[in-house]
């Protein structure tokens, strides 16, 4: 098989992004947006992923971690993209419940080549997570360009649960075991009637 990588560059007046990945890796991540709540969630979507991930961002967290967090779910989805290629012989579906605690999350996804996306994930008192701080409602926002960078259908929702950074974590656990078993490989073609995704 070959191997399965994407790299994509982001640059503007905002940002400069970097992103490596290989979808069929060992979960090792390298990781440096300067928002170390973040950080750790992109560390949580390697690891539970099996990918290999390489995310290098600056950004101007001077005016907040917007900009920063939006521009690297669209550079990881392009990177995805690439690196899932075609889809051929693709496993294409993921979904699961996965805990956190007393969090509960829900997600389903296709790698359906028709980016869409449900969030259903609301929070009691929205606190900043880290320092600098990582706003809660970026989480839903970083979903969404990925999911629509990459052009996959994406699920999220809530089940149970009040603690913020459990349920944040838990949404990055649930997606990458979910991206997981969508790109695993597990036939030779393409897993649609119309042939291609």
């Amino acid at each position: 098989m070959n191997e399965r990588i994407g790299t994509k560059k982001r640059e503007t007046k905002e940002t400069a992004i970097l992103v490596d990945l290989v979808l069929d890796g060992s979960g090792s991540a390298e990781v440096s947006t300067g928002l170390p709540f973040f950080d750790h969630m992109l560390d949580q979507l390697a690891r539970h992923g099996g990918f290999d991930l390489k995310v290098l961002a600056t950004g101007d967290l001077q005016v907040d971690g917007h900009h920063t967090v939006e521009d690297v779910g669209i550079t990881l989805g392009e990177a995805f993209a690439e690196a899932v290629g075609d889809k051929a012989g693709v496993a294409r579906f993921g979904s699961g419940l996965f805990p956190l605690d007393e969090a509960l999350i829900e997600v389903a996804l296709d790698l359906s080549g028709r980016p869409f996306f449900v969030w259903h994930l609301p929070f009691g008192e929205v606190l900043p997570l880290g320092d600098p701080p990582f706003n809660p409602e970026m989480a839903g926002h970083f979903w969404q360009s990925f999911a629509t960078a990459a052009n996959i259908t994406l699920h999220v929702r809530k089940r149970s649960g009040d603690n913020t950074h459990h349920l944040i974590e838990a949404c990055f656990k649930g997606v990458a075991r979910c991206l997981r078993t969508a790109v695993r490989v597990e036939g030779g073609s393409v897993p649609s009637t119309k042939g291609s995704l």
